[in-house]
């Protein structure tokens, strides 16, 4: 019952989507535009920058969280961080208050890697950035990040229980990310320049999506 607690503290605190609060006061559902999903990267797409800015930083924070409360009222699980906080990442990707169609998890993903070790954090942060810009797609980084703080995790503390619930989350955000890798074959997946040459991307989208 304590670590059922543990994994629903989590996922409502997840559910609570900060993309869709912000589309609906403006008149709309964010998921019906862009990429279709509830998160920063589609925020900033079409809200623009600031509201991506927002909304990343209420993501990472509602992870963090879920994954304080979590130690703090269940410290006698040596998991129960990484289990608040990847219930955090599930319940913002199928949250119980939208249908369970929300965004992808990756401002949670950080969340909770910061929650666990700001260094790790920190280095894993530059690699991505890193990486990110050498390829030019975003979508590269929850997909690498995920899989790789999996492997940071299970070598730092030993936890098979943590590392098992780590790489069900992992699964979870690569199954999610196939869309955009389809994209990227396509030619239709937004590349980081998006940020400042917004115009010229969406003009490029729009021929790939009509050859």
């Amino acid at each position: 019952m304590e670590i059922l607690l543990c994994s629903l503290i989590g996922y409502f605190i997840g559910s609570v989507n900060p993309a869709y609060i912000l589309s609906k006061l403006r008149g709309f559902d964010i998921r019906n535009r862009g990429s279709g999903n509830a998160g920063a990267s589609n925020t900033v797409i079409i809200m623009g920058k600031k509201a991506g800015f927002l909304v990343a930083v209420f993501d990472i924070c509602k992870a963090i969280i879920a994954a304080e409360i979590g130690a703090y009222l269940f410290s006698q699980f040596k998991f129960s961080k990484i289990l608040a906080g990847s219930s955090c990442i599930i319940g913002h990707i199928y949250p119980i208050f939208m249908k369970f169609h929300g965004g992808k998890g990756l401002a949670c993903l950080g969340g909770l890697i910061l929650s666990f070790n700001p260094r790790l954090f920190s280095l894993l942060l530059l690699a991505e950035i890193v990486l990110a810009f050498s390829i030019d797609y975003i979508c590269v980084v929850p997909i690498t990040g995920s899989l790789i703080f999996t492997s940071c995790y299970a070598f730092l503390t030993g936890d098979a229980v943590g590392t098992l619930i780590l790489s069900i989350v992992t699964l979870v955000i690569v199954y999610k990310h196939i869309e955009n890798i389809y994209r990227i074959r396509n030619g239709t997946e937004a590349h980081i320049s998006f940020l400042w040459k917004k115009e010229q991307e969406l003009e490029r989208i729009r021929k790939n999506e009509h050859t």
